[in-house]
């Protein structure tokens, strides 16, 4: 398992970082570890955050993995007050076999996360729409 830390990722220009601090670790099974871009305009409450969770499934044949994913859109009112527009929520879940070898779920891991960050899955996140 990995330790928690910060994360840093790219913005949708492609150059700019953008950091996700960890607000909390993992306690262990059903807690989540959590992180906020605390960069992001507004209260905490309305920035961005990510949350991961693991936990076994029911007969302890796999480690089921839970995300969420919340980004606010944000604007600042006439007044000057910043307030929350909408929010997208994503969130996924999946199950490791436990049965499955190390490289398997390092490939996986590599995959799914290499797929997230292709233009095309982002295209649909971007736009609502599926590749056609």
């Amino acid at each position: 398992m990995a330790a928690a830390a910060n994360i840093s990722i790219k913005k949708a220009d492609g150059t700019t970082n953008i950091v996700y601090s960890l607000l909390a670790a993992s306690g262990g099974d059903r807690s989540p570890a959590v992180w906020r871009s605390s960069t992001a305009p507004g209260t905490s409450g309305q920035q961005p955050f990510f949350q991961q969770a693991t936990r076994s499934n029911g007969d302890n044949t796999a480690r089921r993995i839970d995300v969420t994913f919340v980004y606010p859109s944000v604007y600042t009112d006439t007044s000057g007050n910043t307030l929350v527009r909408s929010k997208f929520v994503f969130t996924g879940s999946g199950a490791l076999p436990l049965d499955c070898t190390a490289a398997d779920a390092a490939e996986m891991g590599a995959q799914l996360g290499n797929l997230m960050a292709d233009a095309m899955v982002k295209a649909a996140f971007q736009s609502g729409y599926a590749a056609t």
